[in-house]
């Protein structure tokens, strides 16, 4: 279905960073792409390789964020002795995070950076792709029993992927709600 895609390389090396603005987001967690990260001085560094775009492919970078304010169980830590303390600057009050992309264009050997800071009051609600998105971390989370699956079931997983199962032209989604069904039925057996 998308071999196309693949044979058409519009991005090399492409890199994501996320920084999310500490006034607002006293927390955060990147779920999945373990096996992706790059140190954070590898970002800016052309000579490190990174992953490949292809015409018609999108990429799902999924958070968990805690916001400021929250009671959590996040160890504290003593503040840093030799780095200044600041506040976040007041022009910035209002962003909850700056997206960066650094990508090569197909034939250049140096990289191009794009940057957008979304604002707090900038999201759009729970989409149908979201619902199901986050149904697919969370089962994964449950297949490898994540401690950060917290009280996630296999009932809560079908019923965020029905919730986000849309028009599903390919048969896709309803193929992944039938896997989940299952490994709740091998689950229930033991």
């Amino acid at each position: 279905q998308e071999m196309g895609g693949t044979m058409h390389t519009i991005a090399k090396d492409v890199k994501l960073q996320v920084e999310f603005n500490p006034a607002l987001v006293a927390g955060y967690r990147l779920i999945g792409y373990e096996n992706r990260r790059l140190a954070d001085e590898d970002f800016n560094n052309d000579v490190k390789d990174a992953g490949e775009m292809g015409a018609g492919h999108s990429v799902t970078a999924l958070y968990e964020l805690i916001p400021t304010g929250v009671d959590t169980s996040i160890p504290t830590v003593d503040p840093l002795k030799y780095q200044r303390q600041t506040e976040t600057a007041t022009p910035f009050s209002t962003e909850l995070l700056t997206v960066k992309v650094r990508y090569k264009p197909v034939r250049t050997a140096t990289s191009t950076l794009i940057s957008h800071a979304v604002q707090a009051d900038e999201h759009p609600g729970t989409s149908g792709d979201f619902s199901f998105i986050s149904s697919v971390a969370g089962f994964g989370m449950k297949l490898r029993n994540s401690k950060y699956s917290g009280t996630m079931s296999f009932q809560d997983i079908i019923d965020l992927a029905k919730a986000g199962k849309g028009s599903d032209d390919n048969g896709y989604r309803a193929e992944f709600i039938r896997l989940v069904e299952k490994a709740e039925l091998m689950a229930e057996q033991g």
